[in-house]
């Protein structure tokens, strides 16, 4: 478990950012350069979001690592 977040919750945020900017899985997993079935993995809270993935994501959605871990609500 993540200090006052919990995959539950960075799975679900993660979820949220893809959708609230209209991108599908697949242009996602582009973006990261892996496969739309491991982004569905990551997704799913089935495998862990790798940093580096992470660090990517952040940038691309324009948030905090600690708004994306569910460690605060404060998008950046």
């Amino acid at each position: 478990m993540l200090l006052g977040g919990s995959r539950i919750e960075y799975v679900r945020i993660m979820r949220d950012l893809r959708e609230d900017a209209d991108k599908t899985q697949q242009e996602i997993a582009d973006y990261l350069g892996t496969s739309q079935t491991m982004y569905a993995r990551y997704e799913r809270g089935a495998n862990e979001l790798p940093i580096h993935h992470l660090i990517k994501l952040c940038d691309y959605y324009h948030v905090s690592a600690d708004y994306f871990l569910g460690l605060t609500k404060k998008q950046s």
